[in-house]
């Protein structure tokens, strides 16, 4: 299966600090995309930041995990799926810009799933839910 990404980009009318710190907080970032996420290992620069392990429950499906790959403090986050997932080669990227009073995201996903020919279900399931999860967060 070749690998797929989803690309999405939001605006904020909210101070960059503010947005990057609900957004790299686990469990906040899964309240606002609706999922349950738990930090399960803090990060070596702070409890949700390099190196933190978060686990993901998504209804009745088993969990899994995402790992903090690359962490800079107001600029950028990029994370794998680690552990228990049927996607694999899944990077995660958020790459955050001021913008006048506000500020930018963009949102990258890169992946793969391993049964075959569920790619792009998938691709359209975590692009919808992400997408309805962040652009409320923006408009509150």
């Amino acid at each position: 299966m070749p690998q797929q990404s989803i690309n999405m980009s939001f605006q904020f009318n909210k101070p960059l600090a503010t947005v990057f710190a609900d957004l790299s907080n686990h469990e906040l970032f899964g309240k606002i995309c609706g999922i349950k996420m738990t930090t399960i290992q803090q990060g070596e620069d702070g409890a949700c930041g390099l190196g933190s392990v978060r686990k993901i429950n998504i209804g009745p499906l088993p969990s899994f995990e995402e790992t903090i790959t690359e962490f800079k403090e107001g600029e950028f986050i990029e994370y794998k799926i680690t552990r228990g997932s049927p996607i694999k080669n899944h990077v995660g990227t958020l790459r955050f810009k001021e913008q006048g009073d506000g500020c930018s995201l963009d949102y990258q996903i890169k992946l793969e799933s391993k049964i075959p020919f569920t790619t792009g279900l998938i691709k359209s399931v975590l692009k919808q839910g992400i997408s309805k999860g962040i652009s409320s967060y923006a408009a509150a």
